[in-house]
């Protein structure tokens, strides 16, 4: 049906045109994926945007890491808010916690004021806060559009019951947006349990570099991860969960 969305969390051109072509509603534009994304280069979102007319909102994650930022950090996050919306993205996702793990208000008051009406998602910062009861109606008093969480679990599957209890919370108000594990499998089963209407995947699969030689024994970062894997969106992983979405 066409009123449910399906986000492509990417952080290549490649992956975005992929998502795009399996059939994705918008993207969440990363860097750094395999470290669950950090804001990403403005020359990135530029290439992606003219070779795609695709929904694009940017990921504003400073740093791997917890959601509680120094002042410096903050002060980075208000200029890549508004760097991005100068851009033409069309929303970002964000969050700050304080550190009693409950949602930086001040803060995100402040992050919002930049946006300057782009759609906002609170994104999986709200998956390590205190009570998700309170963080989204705080969230709705911010007007933040969409809620990305896992239902406080490594994966959507374990977090469903939360899900959908803030689902029937939603009225209206929100959109929450089940993350993290998201497949078409994962859809089919989780979706009438929840009544979840919006998605967020990867649909991340491991290429070959085009690299022949390798140098063996030097690491240029994770040394649990090998240099010469890269990680993109299949686009048929993306077909499969947009045709199961087709089909509810």
């Amino acid at each position: 049906m066409k009123d449910y969305i399906l986000e492509a969390c990417v952080d290549s051109v490649e992956s975005a045109l992929a998502a795009q072509a399996g059939g994705a509603s918008r993207l969440e534009l990363c860097g750094s994926i395999i470290i669950g994304g950090t804001t990403p280069s403005p020359c990135l979102f530029q290439e992606i945007r003219a070779v795609s007319g695709i929904r694009t909102h940017i990921l504003i994650r400073p740093r791997f890491g917890d959601f509680c930022y120094t002042d410096y950090e903050y002060r980075v996050m208000l200029r890549e808010v508004r760097a991005f919306r100068k851009l033409g993205a069309d929303g970002v996702a964000t969050g700050i916690l304080g550190p009693d793990g409950t949602l930086d208000m001040e803060r995100m008051r402040g992050l919002m004021e930049e946006a300057q009406g782009m759609s906002v998602t609170l994104h999986r910062a709200f998956d390590v806060c205190r009570d998700p009861l309170e963080t989204m109606e705080q969230a709705v008093e911010l007007g933040i559009h969409t809620i990305l969480t896992s239902g406080q679990k490594n994966s959507c599957r374990d977090g469903k019951d939360l899900l959908r209890e803030l689902v029937k919370r939603e009225k209206g108000r929100i959109t929450i947006m089940a993350g993290s594990g998201v497949d078409a499998e994962v859809i089919e089963e989780l979706q009438p349990y929840t009544g979840a209407r919006a998605f967020h995947m990867s649909g991340k699969r491991e290429t070959e570099s085009m690299m022949a030689y390798r140098k063996e024994g030097v690491s240029m970062g994770i040394s649990s991860v090998s240099e010469f894997e890269i990680i993109r969106t299949d686009e048929e992983k993306i077909r499969s969960a947009r045709n199961v979405l087709d089909r509810l």
